[in-house]
């Protein structure tokens, strides 16, 4: 113990310091606060006389030796028992122990403190456990971010901002990573009013025209239509963050395909695959879906896609599937004046009766139309048809369709609304009816 005396006036001085709580002729009491600050100014490399003295103390006035003494004994007490070793427990300047037994009350005070403290503790541990239990199921890991907030919400519930370091260690993560956490709320504030605004302009472009859309087709329209640019992955990142999802079509593995009799007669595949030829009018596809509404109802979609722009040129619903639904078809197809069709012109089907029937094939060749055929029981080589039917499920709540004239105003909404406003990323971001005037003006 250093065997400096203070004076009167050496008493004033050091009292006019925020840190000191009172001072003897001997000694000198300092406040927690200023332990604390010790340690965490220590742990970062400082030495104690160079902290005390940007503390504002005087330290020719208390001396080497008292500095010293001061540092072990507060080292000492941190590594023992944490923060909870800094605080003051001295109730006479001499800093000895008061040797009797507490009163009532200080007892009823000190276990209630304790049992403030298991409950923030067992509450801590819960929340991780929940917490940790959810993310598993999502085959996920917990992140730290995570557990700081849990922390902050059991302290500032508890009242225990002296204990910030005991919970972290319970709950295995750094301290000044928590610290961290807190002191950068102001940023995590700004950064969610940001991302609020976007998702926002996202959740328009999302319903827009009342269909509902992945990121690829939410970025195509912000750009074409709203004049906004956002890259892919942050509008991604905004979608998961909201929990904006976008139905995906399922495979259906109760499709059947019907069997065709002995007089139908299968064709070569003539397109192999090669949709994109560059020129609208020349290979065109069709298929016919299933639409189920009302329940037990049931109507049927033909559809002709022009392979080169994925516009479709012609549709026809009914309520059998009888050979007319395709022949009806492709009677629109001759009567539509937006796409000229080409002489080579071809059109491409799965191996399904109605395209196998003589009757059809005999209307194709008076109407000057070849035909081409994919291989058995293979979706892929009819995929932009196959295609389209998905989106269209995916977008059209069938079951919500109460009547036959429902379900087919709901089909030709959705069909002029996909020619003309659903951009597609594989079409140079445009719409297919943009694509087709692209292509005729190139």
């Amino acid at each position: 113990m250093s065997k400096i005396i203070f004076s009167e006036k050496d008493s004033l001085k050091l009292k006019k310091n925020i840190y000191v709580l009172k001072v003897s002729e001997k000694a000198i009491t300092y406040t927690d606060e200023f332990k604390e600050l010790f340690i965490n100014e220590y742990l970062t490399g400082k030495f104690p006389v160079q902290i005390f003295e940007e503390a504002g103390f005087d330290i020719d006035l208390i001396g080497y030796k008292r500095i010293d003494c001061a540092s072990s004994r507060w080292r000492a007490a941190y590594e023992k028992n944490g923060v909870l070793g800094l605080q003051d427990t001295r109730k006479t300047s001499s800093g000895r122990s008061l040797n009797r037994e507490l009163t009532s009350k200080e007892m009823i005070e000190k276990q209630e403190a304790k049992i403030k403290l298991l409950e923030a503790q067992v509450e801590l541990l819960k929340k991780l456990d929940v917490r940790e239990r959810m993310l598993i199921i999502k085959k996920k890991k917990i992140r730290s971010v995570d557990i700081f907030q849990l922390i902050n919400e059991i302290v500032r519930k508890y009242n225990l901002k002296n204990l910030t370091s005991y919970l972290c260690e319970i709950a295995c993560v750094s301290r000044s990573g928590y610290y961290h956490y807190i002191n950068a709320e102001s940023t995590r504030v700004g950064r969610e009013k940001s991302d609020l605004e976007v998702r926002e302009v996202i959740l328009k472009a999302f319903n827009r025209r009342g269909y509902k859309k992945g990121s690829r087709s939410i970025k195509m329209i912000l750009e074409n239509e709203l004049s906004i640019v956002y890259s892919l992955k942050r509008i991604r990142r905004i979608m998961k963050k909201y929990n904006i999802i976008c139905p995906h079509r399922q495979a259906n593995p109760y499709r059947q395909i019907a069997k065709a009799t002995q007089e139908h007669r299968i064709v070569p595949n003539l397109l192999e695959r090669n949709f994109k030829q560059g020129q609208p009018g020349k290979v065109l596809l069709t298929d016919i879906t299933y639409l189920p509404h009302n329940g037990t109802d049931m109507a049927y979609l033909s559809t002709i896609l022009d392979a080169s722009t994925g516009e479709i040129l012609v549709h026809h619903i009914s309520k059998r599937i009888t050979l007319d639904i395709a022949t009806d078809t492709i009677g629109k197809l001759t009567k539509q004046r937006r796409v000229k069709l080409t002489k080579d012109v071809f059109i491409h089907s799965d191996q399904g009766s109605h395209y196998t029937s003589p009757k059809y094939q005999k209307l194709l060749k008076q109407k000057g139309i070849g035909q081409s055929m994919s291989r058995r029981g293979n979706c892929w080589d009819n995929a932009p048809q196959e295609s389209f039917f998905g989106h269209l499920k995916d977008s059209i709540i069938l079951a919500s369709c109460k009547s036959y004239d429902d379900l087919s105003a709901q089909i030709d909404k959705y069909i002029t609304y996909y020619n003309n406003y659903r951009y597609q990323w594989g079409l140079k971001k445009m719409t297919p009816v943009q694509y087709r005037n692209h292509l005729l003006c190139a």
